[in-house]
């Protein structure tokens, strides 16, 4: 599953970016509804901490699905293992995210069905969590944080050959300095698929927990 093609289950494409935790705030506001609409979490690696605002009230498919993932602790020992940068990224439009997940072919929770940007409202801005998938509904352990805005990933964009995008249900409000972190880092581990050679994170970063706050 990845944002950009037909890949194996087992892989799949993803974004993130660097903003003050004011400005996360305001847009958040915007994007995301009131507080009584998010719900917040902390994604805790051995880099650091992400915190993201999930959306429930406009991607409730998507968003709580990830907080089954997360109240079942299926994350916990789970890993960010891929980074696709301008450098490396076989698709097009070219992307810059960073993709963690358990990485399973059978994952624990039965995928969902797609929410697309253009039912949402939301877009893949820069810190946009997303879902990764492979074909529509087959979402479900496997997410990716947009490292500046990646509209080619949004319903109607080429990268995707469907044209049906990616379902963002959350943004980064704090930690963004780790995601970018993430996404520097080596990416010379083995690939098992011709389009992600160069992506695969070595050392893959640990996710050690993901907690409600």
């Amino acid at each position: 599953m990845h944002p950009g093609g037909n890949m194996p289950v087992v892989l799949a494409i993803l974004c993130s970016l660097v903003f003050s935790s004011q400005s996360g705030n305001a847009i958040e506001s915007k994007q995301e509804g009131s507080s009584t609409d998010i719900v917040r979490v902390s994604i805790n690696t051995t880099f650091g901490a992400i915190v993201v605002a999930l959306n429930v009230k406009q991607a409730p498919v998507s968003a709580n699905n990830f907080l089954r993932y997360v109240d079942a602790l299926h994350f916990d020992g789970a890993t960010f293992y891929r980074t696709v940068t301008l450098g490396n990224d076989n698709g097009d439009p070219k992307i810059e995210v960073i993709q963690g997940g358990i990485n399973a072919e059978n994952p624990p929770i039965s995928p969902i069905k797609h929410e697309p940007t253009n039912l949402t409202g939301l877009r893949h801005v820069d810190g946009a969590v997303s879902m990764a998938r492979g074909a529509p509904g087959t979402a479900g352990s496997e997410f990716f944080i947009c490292i500046g805005d990646q509209p080619g990933l949004d319903a109607g964009a080429a990268r995707n050959p469907d044209m049906l995008g990616f379902a963002v249900f959350g943004r980064v409000v704090d930690g963004m300095d780790v995601v970018h972190r993430i996404h520097q880092s080596a990416a010379d581990g083995p690939s098992e698929s011709e389009y992600t050679n160069g992506q695969i994170l070595s050392p893959p970063v640990l996710i050690e927990t993901i907690r409600r706050l």
